[in-house]
Order: structure tokens, then C-alpha cells, then sequence
């Protein structure tokens, strides 16, 4: 997935106000997520099968007509997809898993780019990473690893 442009650096309490409709847009994602891998399997599947039976004409494939509108419906829900995702760079927020709902809000903490990291489910952004550190290296806001949940020590800009 793209990153966002322009730069937003959110502060913890930014990001939590833009949760009710960053959380909207990423429950359409793993929904749209969930079917367009659905399909793409299935589509799959078909060409297996199709595949198998390589000895028929295409004239007589009894395949064709389904590979073809499961080909149409997974580029329209593509682009559905696609159009949930430039929601959210539009907010300058990352989607970083489509599967499992899991997004980062760009922020600065004590001078550096760091990520505040929330996972659809989750009730507020109370975690945050290394830029580099991904899902794996999330460290608790809460434990008092990085700033207060008020945000006072992010520095916020717009960038």
C-alpha cells in the first residue's frame, strides 16, 4: 500500500478523535478485504478445475461464462477496495494489514518519526512503533513508554 501524501504528524489525541471515522473506513476495508480474497480464491478454483479438463473446446467450456463474471467482480471490487484505501491517505493515515484491520498514524515523539499503531477492535490508539518496527515492536502509550494519553509530549505539525 501507498504511503500518504501530504505528511500529517498526529498528536495521540488527534488520532483518537479521527478513530470514529478511520475506524469506519477500515471496517469497509477488511469487509471489501474479506470478499475480494474470497472471490480471487474462487476464481482460483475455477481455473483449476477448468484446467483439469483441458480436453474440452472452448466452445464447450462449461467454465467460461463464470470465470469471466468473477474476473468483472473482482476488478469492481478492486476498485472499491482501492477507493477505501485513498480515504484513509486522504487522512493521512497507513493501512498496514487489510486482513486483520491494522493501520498507523504518522507521529513525532521526542524529535522523531514514529508511528501510533491501532488494530480495528481495539477501543482508542494506545500503542505506537519505530517506523521500522511494525506491528511486532508496538510498545504501550498507557505503560508510560512513550508520552501521557493527552499527547502532551508529541509534537504535532502538519507537514
Amino acid at each position: 500500500m501507498s504511503s500518504p501524501s501530504p505528511k500529517k504528524f498526529y498528536t495521540i489525541d488527534e488520532a483518537n478523535h479521527a478513530l470514529p471515522l478511520v475506524r469506519a473506513i477500515v471496517a469497509d476495508i477488511v469487509r471489501q478485504y474479506r470478499e475480494f480474497t474470497e472471490r480471487k480464491d474462487r476464481l482460483s478454483q475455477i481455473q483449476r478445475a477448468r484446467g483439469s479438463k483441458s480436453k474440452n473446446r472452448p466452445v464447450d467450456d462449461p467454465y467460461g461464462e463464470e470465470v469471466a463474471q468473477v474476473e468483472a467482480d473482482l476488478e469492481k471490487e478492486h476498485a472499491v477496495l482501492q477507493g477505501y484505501i485513498e480515504e484513509l491517505e486522504k487522512l493521512s493515515v497507513e493501512i498496514k494489514d487489510p486482513h486483520r484491520g491494522l493501520i498507523d498514524f504518522r507521529s513525532l515523539m521526542e524529535g522523531r518519526e514514529v508511528y501510533l499503531c491501532w488494530l480495528l477492535g481495539e477501543d482508542e490508539v494506545s500503542h505506537w512503533h519505530e517506523l521500522d518496527a511494525g506491528f511486532a515492536g508496538r510498545q504501550s502509550l498507557l505503560a508510560g513508554s512513550a508520552s501521557s494519553a493527552d499527547g502532551d509530549e508529541l509534537d504535532s505539525q502538519d507537514g
